[in-house]
């Protein structure tokens, strides 16, 4: 895909193990926004199985958690009208598993941003394989300000 995802575009440095371009051993995610979503297609490994072939329960919540955390930036910076997303991180979320998730094939991510206010979102997220959701996660996540240790983190 030659098209830039929003963490290549926006955060080319960053070394977050979910979702940063230049974690060399990282889950380096691509997440893409669609309409009123953002979307995101990922391929498992062995590496990332709890046991043979099915992913890893904690694996699920980072793609999630990191996935989330891009379309509340996204979303942030879009309804302020900012050339960038604000750095934001992760203030609570959840995951419910709903079944096991199989490493034969990619997994897609889906997330929208359900509440907003200046500085905060609340997103719902999917992560689908053979098109059935496999999890679910609801998070809020908010824009840091000066001061905090992931300030500029992007």
């Amino acid at each position: 895909m030659d098209e830039q995802s929003l963490q290549e575009r926006y955060a080319p440095n960053m070394a977050c193990f979910g979702c940063g371009p230049a974690n060399e051993k990282g889950l380096r995610i691509r997440s893409f926004p669609r309409g009123e979503e953002v979307v995101c297609e990922w391929q498992p490994a062995t590496m990332h199985e709890a046991y043979p072939g099915m992913l890893n329960g904690g694996i699920i919540g980072a793609l999630l958690d990191c996935h989330c955390n891009w379309t509340a930036a996204y979303y942030l910076m879009k309804k302020s009208g900012a050339d960038a997303p604000p750095c934001t991180v992760t203030a609570d979320y959840s995951i419910k598993l709903l079944r096991p998730t199989p490493t034969d094939a990619p997994v897609s991510l889906a997330a929208r941003v359900v509440e907003s206010t200046d500085d905060r979102a609340v997103v719902e997220g999917t992560l689908t394989a053979h098109g059935k959701v496999c999890a679910t996660c609801r998070g809020t996540f908010v824009a840091v300000r000066p001061g905090h240790p992931a300030y500029h983190r992007w």
